[in-house]
């Protein structure tokens, strides 16, 4: 049993060599699905209905389909419209267009938990919409949602290992062309679990601490007594213009 491990770790570089390109590929196409679900959110609030109805149907044709399907779409449909990708590429856009629908979800979400009285207060200080938003209301509404954009970051870390249905030699690939060489299935599928655990429980781990850096000082919790006092300290202190006393 000793000799079978020891004989499965043999190939410790190459599953260290696939583990660093699953962790790769699972945050490049984190990157695309945040900002996908960014635009989806603040899409699905808007008032014309020209961006609501593409967000909505985005989300749910994308959210009641399967991401394995999405992957075979990627790769083998695309190149009959005339964009052919790699199975990296394909693999990164599958993956964050899934994870992105679901972000559209958790950041609309988000967003609509920051009160009230934060925009009004917001508009009383003249702040522009735009300004307003990247001051004042993201930060609040990323806070809230910051948990499940982890977990979602997590889920794309675990969903990497199907992209080795469209030949991506990434962990799992990686580690069903080794059983097939060795047949040492339980320790190499178990070789390949430790190292999804290390990986994800290292994204969790970072995330932490990424966390307790970005927001602090804590924000604020309520509104009611002083709203623009609550937004001047989310601002800028460039950003935070002149206002009379009584408008407070």
């Amino acid at each position: 049993m000793l000799t079978d491990w020891s004989y499965a770790l043999q190939d410790w570089p190459t599953y260290l060599s696939a583990a660093w390109l699953s962790l790769r590929l699972s945050l490049a196409a984190f990157a695309l699905a945040f900002a996908l679900g960014l635009l989806g959110a603040l899409a699905r609030r808007s008032r014309y209905a020209v961006l609501r109805a593409p967000a909505a149907v985005y989300v749910e044709v994308i959210r009641n389909t399967p991401v394995l399907l999405q992957m075979f779409v990627a790769y083998f449909a695309l190149p009959s419209a005339g964009l052919r990708l790699s199975p990296v590429q394909a693999g990164v856009l599958a993956l964050g267009v899934n994870v992105g629908a679901y972000l559209t979800e958790i950041f609309r979400a988000g967003i609509q938990a920051v009160p009230s009285g934060q925009r009004e207060a917001a508009r009383v200080l003249a702040l522009s919409p735009a300004r307003a938003f990247t001051h004042v209301v993201l930060p609040q509404a990323l806070r809230n949602v910051y948990p499940a954009v982890v977990n979602q970051l997590v889920q794309i870390i675990l969903g990497s290992s199907l992209l080795s249905a469209i030949s991506v030699p990434e962990l799992t690939g990686t580690s069903m062309v080794i059983n097939s060489r060795t047949l040492l299935t339980v320790q190499v599928f178990g070789i390949a679990a430790v190292l999804y655990l290390v990986l994800t429980n290292l994204v969790v781990l970072v995330a932490g601490l990424i966390g307790r850096v970005a927001f602090k000082p804590p924000l604020p919790t309520t509104v009611r007594a002083r709203p623009l006092d609550a937004v001047r300290r989310l601002l800028p202190a460039r950003a935070v213009p002149t206002v009379p006393k009584e408008a407070a």
